[in-house]
């Protein structure tokens, strides 16, 4: 092969391979001379020197070729500047892939920051390449300047997330053992492509309210709506930081407490009809996963056995009422899909709150107060249709990130990995 192809087939800008050999250890050398002109120009001055001081020969890591070892010798010359006013008296040959001091080219720094930024841990995509310090600084370079502070946005939405396992400390007087805060509350852009915003520790309302003040009163004069689960401190939060904001009650959380509820009547019907948990032989525990299911889901066959085998299994029919009740609230939320027309969501919310008192049932009538108690905020879904799914499969993002990390000692560390990882797709690791 042509030394020229040999130089196309190497890759590296601003050099050209002289020769490769192969070592007394097996590995393959390349051997590289500086091609780019402007590499003789002083740093400093800028004026290109001929006056050779002397010829050295570094060693910088690269990426790998192939399954065996291969070193790179690049043969450089160190220049005399030859104008009087310069302050620098001589200089060494430097390219963009690698300037002065370099030990590591710029493209392996590229390959293990991507690495890094696809979710490898930082001990695994430097294994063999680059040690953690100069792997994770590699990252860091790459990432920082593709994180900037968030925009504004019109619709928020907040969940939280634990942050590696429950953790204790002991108290400050030596008595007793105080649990750490392990949590954290994430922010995500619905409306934009932004993805996660930032985190903020703990998921109080003190944190809440400080993270949301820290972006200034512009930023958060532009929030419109914000989106997130049946939690009283949030919304307290947002309520006293955001007062302005529609706030929307997360349908699918809601949806999960007329679960629950109906899960507690069928476990509760159980012990008092056979005086133990369900059994596979019970026909309430054989159809507990049908139960959760909506009714336009289940086939007329279905739907036949459901009531049929409830209707001899519990002949008080409180799992039906129940079903009934969870089925009555789908039906609301529905609303939201129609255009969350005001006479729709009336009949819808009466015949449920109706149902719920007459069926005496404890879990039901717990369950209509929550609805109540969170009225404002369901009939802000109902109106506007925004959900808080966009955050929860950030929140899975953020889990997968720390899972593939093997965990975070380091917070900042970790709230950068995370923040990239939920924005990934919108950028590419780029390394100056």
């Amino acid at each position: 092969m042509s030394a020229d192809g040999t130089t196309i087939l190497f890759g590296l800008p601003g050099v050209r391979v002289q020769k490769v050999v192969r070592a007394a250890d097996g590995a393959r050398v390349v051997h590289v001379v500086t091609e780019e002109e402007t590499a003789a120009a002083c740093p400093v001055c800028g004026v290109l020197s001929t006056s050779v001081r002397q010829r050295r020969t570094t060693r910088p890591r690269d990426v790998p070729y192939g399954e065996e070892p291969l070193g790179v010798r690049w043969h450089k010359v160190q220049y005399a500047c030859q104008q009087d006013a310069c302050p620098r008296k001589a200089f060494t040959e430097q390219i963009g892939e690698l300037p002065a001091g370099a030990r590591v080219t710029g493209r392996l720094r590229r390959h293990v920051a991507t690495r890094i930024g696809e979710g490898l841990p930082v001990s695994v995509a430097g294994a063999g390449l680059l040690g953690w310090p100069a792997a994770h600084a590699a990252f860091v370079a790459a990432v920082v300047g593709q994180l900037p502070d968030p925009e504004p946005v019109e619709v928020l939405g907040i969940d939280e997330t634990r942050r590696g396992r429950p953790r204790w400390t002991r108290a400050e007087d030596g008595e007793g053992w105080v649990r750490l805060e392990t949590f954290e509350t994430n922010f995500v852009d619905l409306a934009g492509g932004q993805g996660l915003l930032g985190q903020a520790s703990g998921r109080t309302r003190a944190n809440v309210v400080a993270w949301l003040d820290e972006r200034g009163q512009a930023w958060k004069g532009a929030v419109q709506v914000v989106a997130m689960d049946p939690c009283a401190t949030y919304r307290a939060a947002v309520a006293q930081a955001l007062p302005h904001a529609t706030i929307v009650a997360d349908h699918f959380h809601l949806v999960r407490l007329a679960n629950q509820a109906l899960t507690d009547v069928r476990r509760r019907v159980t012990w008092d009809t056979h005086g133990r948990r369900g059994r596979k032989i019970d026909p309430e525990w054989a159809q507990r996963r049908r139960l959760l299911r909506g009714y336009e889901r289940l086939t007329p066959e279905q739907f036949r056995r459901l009531w049929n085998d409830l209707v001899d299994a519990d002949p008080s029919d409180r799992i039906l009422t129940a079903w009934i009740a969870k089925e009555e609230l789908r039906r609301l939320l529905a609303c939201a899909r129609s255009g969350g027309h005001r006479h729709e969501i009336s009949t819808r919310l009466y015949r449920f709150y109706a149902w719920c008192a007459d069926s005496r049932l404890p879990q039901l009538e717990r369950l209509a107060g929550t609805i109540e108690a969170w009225w404002p905020e369901v009939l802000g879904f109902l109106t506007t249709g925004i959900t808080n799914a966009g955050t929860e499969a950030t929140n899975r993002t953020v889990k997968t990130a720390a899972r593939t990390a093997y965990g975070f000692r380091n917070l900042d560390n970790q709230r950068r990995r995370v923040r990239f990882a939920c924005t990934r797709r919108h950028r590419r690791v780029t390394v100056c």
